[in-house]
């Protein structure tokens, strides 16, 4: 066996890496975007909602079982920004 063969697990596992990070890389661009237009767009309480909501979603689509990651790290996150620029109780995950 030469020494500059690679074992096909560890392929294997670097490739699951490369799509993990590409995915976590996606989901920051998602939530940066949607935090920058709910942030300093001229939109309603509605369409801010909506934004989150579907930053949600794709972020459930790239990790379909972190459903509650999600609710525990950016729900907050975008309640907040909602609640300073645009409402005083936003009432807009569910």
């Amino acid at each position: 066996m030469k020494n500059d063969e690679t074992h096909p697990d560890k392929n294997y596992s670097t490739d699951m890496l490369r799509e993990e990070e590409h995915k976590m890389r996606r989901l920051r661009r998602i939530v940066d975007a949607t935090t920058l237009v709910i942030a300093q767009g001229d939109i309603s309480v509605l369409e801010a909602c909506a934004l989150a909501r579907l930053a949600r979603r794709q972020a459930l689509a790239l990790f379909p079982d972190k459903e509650n990651v999600f609710d525990l790290i950016y729900r907050p996150r975008f309640a907040r920004i909602i609640s300073e620029r645009l409402s005083n109780s936003p009432t807009w995950m569910n």
